[in-house]
């Protein structure tokens, strides 16, 4: 069966543009026909500044919103990247197989750098390396298909190049994995800014609508949403991004097509408003289940504690495998321990 690996990284509120373009497909596809993982990656939290208190609040709140969303841990695995070990084991051993200058290329590490800069902050090791990490996440698996949005697909070239190179030095142990882009809503774009990306580590709010956004809070967001000048309603990504990236929401919680929906309206006004209306109802069972998740939290707990067992037992042949290739060696048993005295 086929291995698929994916995770959310609690920097941030999960918002709309998460849900439509990635959890909605591992929800209703990815869980039904692969042997799925999916983790709150939060090792990768740690790499710019934070609030310890909120990382751990927002861990907690991205697990449970990948059950609301329909994420069923007996059809899946769903765990905490920090309560299995080997995923930091795996990663100190890839990054003597990467080369700085991989790290450096890598197109997020130069946006956060400079980002950091720009706020006067130092720029963390742990923030050029992570890619390594994120590497080890799903080499540690077997991992045949990472579910990614066009932002990541680097990260994953990346996994499949240390892959290919460690194979070949020192005999095959990993699974090269390939990136598969969601099919539908892949990019859900920043209501204020229609050529950015709705992303959670912003917390401009306005321009992002947030899972747990009340409803009246979501139907706000969307009719102050920016759309463009002139008054046809047409589909058209790079002339009208806003427009466009309305009828694509709308499409998405719909089931409809952009292109065709531009056709039914004469005004913005009747978009946007039918648009806020598709948000709200799509939301609404997931923050219904949510509630009730919040509720329960043993149920939340139970489910992490037997997700990482799984996901442990899975990992470590693989990972053991790599150091035994690499050089290392394997500890004593403990029968040999007992055998030695």
């Amino acid at each position: 069966m086929t291995r698929v690996f994916s995770g959310v990284k609690p920097t941030g509120h999960l918002t709309l543009g998460n849900y439509l373009g990635a959890m909605r497909q591992w929800a209703a596809e990815d869980q039904h026909r692969s042997d799925a993982l999916f983790c709150v990656v939060d090792l990768h939290a740690l790499t710019v500044d934070h609030d310890p208190a909120r990382v751990r609040r927002l861990s907690r709140q991205s697990a449970s919103l990948l059950l609301a969303a329909g994420l069923d841990p007996e059809l899946c695995t769903v765990f905490v990247q920090s309560h299995v070990d080997e995923h930091a084991r795996l990663s100190y051993v890839l990054e003597c197989v990467a080369t700085d200058g991989e790290m450096r290329r890598m197109i997020q590490y130069k946006e956060k750098a400079v980002r950091e800069r720009e706020r006067g902050g130092s720029v963390r090791l742990s923030l050029l390396t992570y890619p390594v990490l994120m590497a080890a996440d799903i080499l540690a698996y077997g991992t045949d298909e990472v579910p990614v949005g066009d932002d990541q697909a680097q990260h994953v070239e990346l996994a499949r190049d240390l892959a290919v190179r460690f194979n070949q030095r020192y005999g095959h142990t990993f699974v090269v994995p390939r990136a598969t882009v969601p099919k539908v809503a892949a990019r859900v774009m920043n209501l204020q800014d229609p050529t950015s990306k709705m992303g959670k580590s912003d917390d401009a709010g306005p321009g992002i609508v947030y899972l747990l956004d009340e409803p009246d809070t979501v139907r706000k967001k969307v009719m102050r949403a920016v759309t463009d000048s002139g008054r046809e309603v047409v589909y058209d990504r790079q002339a009208r991004p806003g427009l466009a990236n309305l009828l694509e929401i709308l499409a998405a919680c719909t089931g409809g097509n952009p292109a065709e929906l531009s056709g039914v309206y004469e005004s913005y006004g009747a978009l946007k408003k039918d648009t806020a209306e598709a948000v709200v109802e799509v939301l609404r069972p997931l923050q219904k289940r949510h509630k009730e998740l919040c509720a329960d939290p043993g149920y939340l707990e139970g489910v992490l504690r037997d997700g990482a067992e799984r996901a442990r037992a899975m990992a470590r042949p693989t990972v053991d495998a790599a150091y035994r290739a690499i050089g290392l060696l394997e500890p004593a048993s403990e029968t040999v321990v007992n055998a030695a005295r």
